[in-house]
Parts: C-alpha cells; structure tokens; sequence
C-alpha cells in the first residue's frame, strides 16, 4: 500500500469547523481506519486580527517586563545548573535572572513604543482561520471511510452538515462506528 500524495486524495466530507473535521477523523480512528491516509485541509483561508486593547507606555512597560522576567528566569536557570554551587546561590541566581530580565525588558518594551512614534498604538491577536475544512482520504479507501463515518448519498459526494443525508455522521452522534475491515485484495 503506497501512501498517495495529497494531490491525489479526495474530498471524502466538508465541514465548517475544525472540530467536526477532527470529530471525522477521531470516529475513523475509532473504527480502527488506516488515518494515514487521511487529511484535513482548510479552503477559503483568512488573516483575522482581533484587537484587544489599546497600547499606551504603561502596558507597553508591563509586557516588556513580563517578556524580559521569562527570558531571565531562562537565563537565571542556565546559569544556575552551570555555576551554583550550592542551594542559596542556585536560587539567587535565578531571582537575579528575573529582575535583570524584568528590568531590562521594561526599558525594551518603553524604548521600542516611544519610537513606533504612534503608529500602531493597539494590541492584537492574529490567527489563520479557514472557512471550511475538508476531511480527504485515498480514493482506494474513500468507500470504506464513508461507511465507517456513515455518509449515505452518492458515493463520492461531500457532506456538508446543512444536507446531510439520514443516518450521516454529524459531531454529536456519539454511536460507535462499525470496525474496519480493508477490502479483499486478492
């Protein structure tokens, strides 16, 4: 059995989230279905930027500190393992880390928004989200995938979670799924 490309593979069901994608493939995995010859791929992808406040030098002081206290306490850690030579100065190396770490993001943090002169003043969260997520398998397994997952219809067809045929998987359908048996290959 020779592992196809995902070039080859076909759209074995559509879904709108994630989730229910995942949800297909565990139901698959559950029924003992070969899932390396599945994939999830996501189609009509978009760049969302949440905007979750607004930056001015306070915050920008704060998260410079927070970043720089991680970034010691890395430091204080490594160099505690390396050179502490007993209990006390293990831990006062890596305290030292995190206020030299704090201390110095802080004035990176102030530093790199007084010369944004502005410009971008807000904090954001990005993330890539896709409109639909297809749920592809080798086209040699496709009717098996479709039995186990219990998609009715043309063979072939994608589901979308609006027409579903009677009896098709959906995300809350908890009923186990009928083993897999590979087909006869003699």
């Amino acid at each position: 059995m020779q592992p196809t490309s995902l070039n080859d593979r076909v759209v074995l069901a559509s879904f709108t989230t994630y989730a229910d994608a995942q949800a297909a493939v565990d139901r698959l995995s559950d029924a003992k279905f070969p899932v390396e010859r599945t994939s999830i791929v996501g189609r009509d992808l978009r760049l969302v930027e949440l905007v979750t406040g607004r930056l001015n030098y306070g915050r920008a002081a704060l998260g410079g500190a927070a970043t720089g206290a991680w970034f010691g306490l890395l430091v204080g850690l490594f160099v505690a393992i390396f050179a502490a030579t007993d209990t006390e100065s293990w831990f006062a190396l890596v305290l030292w880390g995190v206020v030299f770490g704090a201390l110095a993001g802080l004035v990176f943090g102030l530093a790199s928004y007084a010369l944004t002169g502005g410009r971008r003043d807000f904090v954001s969260v990005s993330s890539l989200v896709a409109g639909q997520y297809d749920v592809m398998v080798d086209p040699a397994v496709l009717e098996d995938a479709r039995r186990v997952v219990g998609l009715g219809g043309q063979p072939g067809a994608p589901y979308t979670p609006g027409n579903a045929p009677a009896g098709s998987y959906t995300a809350q359908d908890n009923a186990p799924a009928p083993p897999y048996t590979p087909p006869n290959t003699r």
